[in-house]
């Protein structure tokens, strides 16, 4: 008996892996739309309201900063940077450091009534 032929491939050229036969029919990886935080509404403005909150309530806190007082007044960071300035002025808060963007403020001790 004679020896047997290698078989010889279809059409096309050499024989592909069995992984890249299947190239196309698996699903494309779908990307995540990243996670979103939702968006402010802080006011731009003083409103009666809000500034009476900023005299009666502000110079209570122990720690005053202008993001404290955006995030607790609902109004935008460059309000409540000149908000804190105009309540420094008054001498109705104390400045504890100024560095940079960064300004501490805290309670005047005098004027804060004991609870």
């Amino acid at each position: 008996m004679p020896p047997k032929k290698a078989a010889v491939p279809a059409k096309g050229g050499k024989d592909k892996p069995a992984k890249a036969k299947s190239g196309g029919k698996a699903k494309k990886k779908k990307w995540s739309k990243g996670k979103t935080r939702d968006k402010l509404n802080n006011a731009p403005l003083f409103d009666k309201t809000t500034y009476a909150k900023l005299y009666d309530e502000v110079p209570k806190y122990k720690l005053i900063t202008p993001s404290i007082v955006s995030e607790r007044l609902k109004v935008r960071g460059s309000l409540a940077r000149f908000g804190l300035i105009e309540l420094y002025e008054k001498g109705m808060i104390k400045l504890v450091d100024k560095h940079g963007s960064q300004v501490i403020y805290t309670r005047n001790a005098d004027q804060v009534d004991p609870e």
